[in-house]
């Protein structure tokens, strides 16, 4: 076992599970990264609509239940760099006020008990690793930071400047979205092309600033990291007392193998935590590793979401269509007095990604005929945590999501704002063409809620706290119950905020491993 026994063993290879290990492997430390999945390969296919939207391609086949028994193919990507190697990279700081509480129409976001001023130089260090690109001061939300960003911001093709100016007459304060993606003056990696493939699919020259190719590649040649991809833990051992994590089982090829170390550190995404805790129950465990609180998978989050498109009378001719966001909305304004959420885009979509989600008797040739006139907003508004809102297990240790959506109000009320905007848009002075491309034919506007089934932005399953009775993780993210068990993906949120979680899970992953490089 000498040969198998590491400083750290940390399990899953995103957004945090990444982070922390590179922050650690730089410091040195003999680090073991076990990954269920394996490298998503380069081929042809990560840019085929019909591949990865229709056919799902590089989504897993595993099968989940909701709380009515009912099966379904969650979106989740077992790879190294795990859901960061689709994600639409949007990486945005939660808004200072996120940190505290907040009235919601339908119940209170609690307050986090970490300020924004103890997380902010880790959204620093967070935005300078993975290169997020943006210009500070645009955003009315946006909070203080200490460092500009590293390169400016994605400029806007030419009909999304257009709707800014369109916006900003409306009296509303556009701005460029915060994307981690590598465009000029990047040395270190691939350039990023403007495609129209990024939201949902892996980038096939490799300049989307994922958790693989900005922490895990560069670390793979440290003499001290040990990457085993295709090793899915299956649970965790305790000594006797059930004070201390002692090793980690894992099955690999088909092999049973077992690895210990000093310190655990678990980053499956917020679902398959507290799945892997509650498999791991003993019997000084008995409802699960950790679970003396009896939270482990609940308060589960993954923001109200939906997509939604402004189709046109003329062609829109857009490719890359994520630069822009408007926060005007995100808190109370005049328009409700209380918080709707943010408005911003997809990457871009076409008649294959329509008809992944459209009824079946659509004609493919229409949907590609919208598609190309259509502008692809994304809509998302914050959900509260509810205790009832949980991760178990049924009896053949399968994942069952229970989860009731909440605060819906707020969201339909931001889809109808983005409506009436849409509404009072000028003519198109794009391309030389008299339609009117504020008034859309007959006001369509064709919405699609994200189901139970997207868990892209899951978090809250294992809240941290400084109170053991109402929280699974201590600030630092160390399980209260388990002294060298930490978490460090999005588990650990109390509230969901309105915003991708990504740089919150980064930057939080950066000042958990400050602490245990600290503290080991």
């Amino acid at each position: 076992m000498s040969n198998n026994h590491y400083d750290v063993i940390v399990i899953g290879t995103g957004a945090g599970g990444a982070t922390i290990a590179n922050k650690l492997a730089v410091a040195g430390k003999k680090i073991l990264i076990l990954e269920r999945g394996d490298f998503l390969p380069r081929e042809k296919d990560n840019w085929s609509s019909p591949a990865v939207h229709g056919d799902k391609k590089y989504q897993t086949k595993e099968v989940w239940r909701d709380a009515d028994g009912k099966e379904f193919n969650p979106q989740q990507h077992y790879y190294v760099g795990g859901n960061t190697k689709v994600y639409g990279a949007a990486l945005f700081r939660m808004r200072e006020k996120d940190f505290g509480e907040t009235l919601h129409h339908e119940g209170i976001s609690p307050a986090w008990e970490l300020s924004y001023a103890e997380l902010e130089p880790y959204y620093a260090a967070a935005e300078q690793l993975y290169g997020v690109r943006g210009n500070r001061g645009e955003d009315p939300t946006e909070p203080w930071s200490s460092a500009d960003y590293l390169y400016p911001a994605v400029s806007h093709e030419p009909r999304i400047k257009q709707l800014a100016e369109d916006f900003a007459a409306q009296g509303l304060t556009p701005f460029h979205v915060p994307l981690g993606i590598m465009r000029d003056n990047d040395n270190l990696f691939s350039k990023c092309i403007r495609c129209d493939t990024c939201d949902g699919y892996s980038c096939l020259v490799q300049a989307k600033a994922d958790a693989e190719v900005v922490a895990i590649n560069p670390v793979l040649g440290y003499p001290n990291v040990t990457l085993l991809t295709n090793a899915l833990v299956t649970n965790l051992e305790t000594n006797p007392t059930g004070s201390e994590v002692t090793a980690v089982n894992v099955e690999r090829n088909g092999d049973q193998l077992k690895y210990t170390a000093d310190v655990f550190v678990v980053s499956c995404g917020a679902i398959n935590s507290a799945a892997l805790l509650l498999r791991s129950a003993n019997d000084k465990h008995p409802r699960g590793l950790a679970n003396s609180s009896d939270l482990v998978g609940r308060h589960l989050m993954k923001h109200n979401n939906s997509i939604m498109l402004a189709v046109s009378r003329c062609e829109v001719n857009t490719v890359y269509q994520k630069t822009l966001g408007v926060n005007d909305f995100y808190f109370a304004s005049d328009a409700w007095e209380y918080p709707m959420g943010s408005i911003s885009f997809v990457g871009g979509v076409d008649g294959a990604t329509l008809a992944a989600h459209a009824p079946s008797i659509v004609p493919e040739f229409t949907l590609e005929m919208m598609a190309r006139r259509s502008l692809a907003f994304w809509l998302m508004s914050e959900d509260l945590p509810d205790p009832n809102n949980r991760i178990t297990l049924a009896e053949d240790g399968s994942i069952i999501l229970s989860y009731r959506e909440n605060n819906t109000q707020a969201h339909e009320r931001l889809k109808e704002k983005t409506k009436e905007l849409m509404n009072h848009q000028r003519k198109c002075d794009v391309h030389g063409s008299s339609c009117h491309i504020g008034v859309f034919a007959s006001n369509i506007h064709v919405s699609q809620k994200i189901p139970a089934a997207g868990v892209a932005h899951q978090n809250g399953t294992l809240r941290f706290g400084s109170d053991a009775q109402t929280s699974v993780l201590n600030l630092n993210c160390r399980t209260h119950d388990v002294k060298n068990l930490y978490v460090v993906d999005g588990s650990f949120f109390p509230s969901s905020s309105a915003l991708n979680p990504g740089l919150t899970i980064m930057a939080n992953a950066l000042r958990v491993g400050e602490h245990l490089f600290a503290s080991m």
